[in-house]
């Protein structure tokens, strides 16, 4: 690994790993620390790192959550520019305003419009007026609330690590309110601990069942403002619960004005394994039933 990792890119790096893993059956030295420090962390290893945190001895853990840690931080400046753009409307560089945000101003133009007001005691320019960017506007128009309710079923492992990070940023903007519930047959509700999505990975519990009736009914019962609110569900639509009850309580969303969405995964690969017949039903009543990737 320590050659693959010299000579090539990281997302080769990663593949050739993933695949000593599944077919050398090295799943065991995740739980020795000098291992962990050594493999390259992507989406699919923060996964597995989540899945056996609750076999890893103590020592084992720290070393994990460094690990997971890392990834995230990378995975978070990656999406985060984006997702912020998303919600906020991105910088328009056609345009100008004398009044711009901070993160907006335009500084050469600025400076240069600025040069007569140079003082020389004091070694600097004094602006007297701004010139910066205008931001087009918001895509997401009238949004207050997002709620990402997740399946943890083992093979949405990839979807939950990407929503939780998502669900990160989108708590970091003061623009909208973001909820993340997760579930299998029981329900996790992660919302308070979204401004540590580390934590909140620690927090998920992949595997299990799927009650996708029972999880869409608590996210109902916790919408403030369903004609602004949109939900999120992301899940292969493999119900283990009551399927008919399901479909009604969407049609019921949609029909108080909640903007419900059904992403079947969300995964670098995009390619879900799901449910086509619910699908379908779900579709039929309004809501888009897709995959796609972070991106």
């Amino acid at each position: 690994m320590g050659d693959i990792r010299e000579f090539f890119p990281s997302p080769v790096v990663q593949i050739v790993q993933k695949d000593a893993f599944e077919r050398l059956g090295l799943r065991q030295m995740l739980m020795e620390p000098e291992f962990l420090q050594a493999v390259e962390a992507d989406v699919d290893l923060v996964a597995d790192l989540v899945s056996l945190r609750n076999a890893m001895p103590e020592k084992t853990k720290e070393t994990a959550r460094i690990v997971i840690a890392k990834a995230v931080a990378e995975l978070m400046e990656r999406l985060e520019r984006k997702t912020a753009e998303a919600l906020r409307g991105a910088v328009d560089k056609s345009k100008r305003t004398s009044r711009p945000r901070f993160n907006d101003i335009d500084w050469p133009r600025t400076i240069r419009k600025n040069l007569h007001t140079w003082q020389p005691k004091h070694q600097a320019i004094i602006p007297q007026s701004l010139v910066g960017f205008m931001r087009r506007q918001r895509r997401m128009v009238d949004l207050d609330e997002m709620i990402l309710c997740v399946d943890q079923s083992g093979s949405m492992a990839p979807s939950v690590i990407y929503a939780s990070i998502f669900s990160a940023v989108m708590a970091s903007l003061p623009v909208i309110k973001t909820k993340l519930v997760c579930f299998d047959t029981q329900i996790l509700d992660l919302t308070d601990q979204l401004a540590d999505p580390v934590e909140v990975l620690f927090g998920v519990q992949l595997g299990g069942g799927t009650d996708i009736n029972q999880a869409v009914a608590y996210c109902e019962d916790r919408i403030e403002k369903p004609s602004k609110s949109h939900l999120v569900l992301i899940t292969d639509l493999y119900e283990g619960g009551n399927a008919d009850e399901l479909l009604a309580r969407v049609a019921r969303l949609i029909g108080m004005g909640v903007n419900v969405i059904v992403l079947l995964a969300l995964s670098d690969s995009g390619r879900p394994f799901y449910d086509p017949n619910m699908s379908e039903k779900m579709a039929a009543l309004g809501a888009p039933v897709f995959a796609c990737t972070p991106d």
